[in-house]
C-alpha cells in the first residue's frame, strides 16, 4: 500500500540518511514530498523549501534536530498525517506531545529500518 510521505530535512548529499530515505521510499513505491533548507534534486524528486499544502499524508518523517523542528510545527499539523517518525537524533518530547494531542501517532524509529524490515 502506498503511503504518501513528507521528508522534513531532505538533503541532496547522498551520504545523508534523509537522502537515502527518499531513495528507499520511492523504491518501495511511496509518493514522496521532500522538504529541505536548500532547493535541489534527489534523482527525480525536487527538494522544496516552501511548505505546500499536501493532501492524504500518511507519514511525516523527520531528519531535523528538535531546535530546527519548531518552525514546522504548524505545517506538520496542517498536513494531518497519521504518524510522525522521529528518526535517530530527531526525538522531540514537545512535538511528540503535540502529535498525541492531535491524534497523530508519534514513532521514534528509523525510516530506513522500518522500510528494510517491512514495518513501514
Amino acid at each position: 500500500m502506498e503511503k504518501k510521505t513528507v521528508v522534513l530535512g531532505a538533503s541532496t548529499n547522498p551520504e545523508r540518511y534523509s537522502n537515502l530515505a527518499v531513495h528507499k521510499l520511492k523504491a518501495h513505491h511511496h509518493p514522496v514530498i521532500a522538504i529541505g533548507k536548500k532547493e535541489g534534486m534527489i534523482e527525480d524528486t525536487p527538494i522544496i523549501t516552501e511548505h505546500p499544502p499536501v493532501d492524504d499524508v500518511d507519514t511525516v518523517t523527520i531528519y531535523l534536530n528538535p531546535k530546527h523542528q519548531e518552525e514546522y510545527y504548524d505545517y506538520i499539523l496542517s498536513l494531518k498525517p497519521k504518524r510522525i517518525i522521529f528518526n535517530p537524533g530527531a526525538e522531540n518530547p514537545e512535538l511528540k506531545k503535540i502529535a498525541l494531542d492531535n491524534d497523530i501517532l508519534p514513532q521514534e524509529a528509523c525510516t530506513l529500518v522500518l522500510l528494510s524490515t517491512g514495518q513501514f
